[in-house]
């Protein structure tokens, strides 16, 4: 009885050597040997996989690096200093990164909204929205509970006085805060200034209705593309902006002074 259990102990023992030789084997058989240029790339990158170079993760883009099918000024998050050690690794020259910034299309903090109710549901912005917008009159204003903050990966956020406020020194232009907010008032933009200016609201009531429910609304009124010659322009009772010809803008600060209603505003 004894020899027959040993033996069966000394069977099983022996057939799991065999299978772990095998697959050790094959393993080294089918292993896939990555590309040293790769590794050097991605172990210059942040490795955040945030995404903002258009990619699902750094392994990715260090990849396309490699076979030289992107550009090297891509890791928003790693910015000037990661750009230049790619391109000494390639032997490229460095491109500077074009500067990319999330913006916020509401001005309206927690002093200037019109509240209909008390909201006493989960703090969350998507809870708020979908529960009848939350606590404020304004169908399209940012609701202050922070989901593009957490969404964030890099603190470029914060909320003050119920309003989230964007660093754009921080920002890496990721998109995620934009695809976190459930009212779609993040939009990425391409900073082409010191000087750079947006309209910060969303609401696409008319002028009248908009004045009901919040001070610092659009309320179309075309002053600001009278003063740009259209490089500001109303549409659906919102004012828009043309940023690839913003640039050539020389009287920002004058559009901004005689916005009656200040919601337009420089980054």
């Amino acid at each position: 009885m004894d020899n027959t259990i040993l033996i069966s102990i000394l069977s099983m023992a022996g057939l799991g050597l065999f299978f772990a030789v095998v697959l050790a084997i094959v393993n080294q058989k089918l292993k896939i040997k990555e590309d040293p240029l790769v590794e050097k790339l991605e172990g210059v990158l942040p490795r955040l996989n945030c995404g903002a170079c258009g990619f699902a993760n750094c392994h990715i883009y260090a990849e396309k690096l490699a076979k030289k099918e992107v550009s090297p000024n891509q890791c928003r998050a790693g910015g000037e200093e990661v750009t230049n050690k790619i391109s000494e690794i390639l032997g490229v020259s460095a491109e500077r990164p074009e500067k990319k910034a999330g913006i916020v299309h509401c001005g309206a903090d927690a002093s200037k909204r019109k509240k209909k109710a008390v909201y006493t549901g989960i703090k969350t912005c998507i809870a708020a929205h979908a529960t009848s917008g939350g606590e404020i009159f304004c169908e399209y204003g940012c609701l202050g509970y922070g989901d593009c903050m957490r969404a964030c990966p890099f603190g470029g956020i914060e909320i003050v006085n119920g309003l989230a406020k964007i660093n754009p020194d921080i920002c890496t232009a990721c998109g995620k805060c934009a695809t976190a907010c459930p009212r779609g008032l993040i939009t990425v933009e391409k900073i082409t200034s010191k000087d750079f200016i947006y309209v910060a609201c969303s609401n696409l009531d008319k002028g009248a209705d908009t004045r009901k429910v919040c001070p610092v609304g659009c309320i179309a009124c075309g002053i600001c593309q009278k003063l740009t010659e259209g490089i500001f322009h109303v549409e659906g009772n919102l004012s828009r902006v043309d940023y690839e010809k913003l640039t050539g803008l020389s009287n920002t600060d004058e559009v901004v002074k005689k916005c009656p209603t200040k919601c337009i505003v420089h980054i």
